[in-house]
């Protein structure tokens, strides 16, 4: 997936952590929620592997166009919205300042400008690691 920058995403630091915490599976609506205020204002663009979920149509149109809202993509996403393989990636302005990466069902890479997010999440779920 390349939905972002390679040049923006090198600046960042990031994080990596199974997307199953025991029985429970982090969505990304459940990581939208946990990024904040830090993630309100900022404007989405998801790529998507698989079609798994008929609102996944939606997500692409809308992430074709000049991308979505905070509110929106959280909207679209729950209920409960398990993706395979996806990459959300949200910008401020013209500025990237976070992605989130899906592999497999089973692992999500986060990557942020603003190392806030990352202790965070490092403080909610066991098993992160340093990218």
């Amino acid at each position: 997936m390349s939905g972002c920058t390679a040049e923006a995403e090198a600046r960042m630091k990031g994080i990596t952590f199974p997307a199953w915490q025991g029985k429970h599976y982090v969505t990304l609506a459940e990581l939208l929620v946990r990024l904040g205020s830090f993630g309100l204002d900022l404007t989405w663009r998801v790529e998507l592997d698989e079609i798994v979920d008929p609102r996944c149509v939606e997500i692409e149109r809308r992430s074709a166009d000049s991308g979505m809202d905070t509110l929106t993509l959280l909207s679209l996403t729950t209920p409960f919205l398990q993706l395979i393989d996806a990459e959300a990636c949200g910008c401020a302005g013209d500025d990237l300042v976070v992605v989130l990466t899906e592999f497999d069902s089973s692992l999500w890479d986060v990557r942020a400008v603003d190392e806030r997010v990352l202790s965070e999440l490092r403080h909610h779920y066991p098993g992160v690691t340093d990218l």
